[in-house]
């Protein structure tokens, strides 16, 4: 996997200096579009969270980060106990 990246960049590299890229990549649409082909990773990702999120919603399903909440207000409320109980012993 390794290998593939690195002959990649290389190519990326050569295409880099060839006249007739640099050039494209001055051009103010290919720049917009470059940088809406880059953004797409992280639009699917948030995309698909979304929709998970409002399928568990209309399951009545708890979602990964209420579950996460949860656990840190049993966590705080343990917390808590013990310390009113050590009080309550002195």
């Amino acid at each position: 996997m390794d290998s593939i990246k690195k002959r990649v960049l290389q190519q990326g590299m050569k295409l880099m200096g060839d006249p007739r890229v640099m050039k494209l990549m001055q051009d103010e649409r290919v720049m917009k579009a470059l940088m809406g082909m880059m953004s797409v990773p992280g639009k699917m990702q948030s995309f698909t969270s979304e929709q998970i999120e409002r399928l568990a919603k209309s399951m009545n399903l708890a979602t990964e980060e209420e579950v996460r909440d949860l656990r840190r207000t049993i966590r705080r409320l343990e917390d808590e106990l013990a310390r009113l109980e050590k009080e309550k012993q002195r």
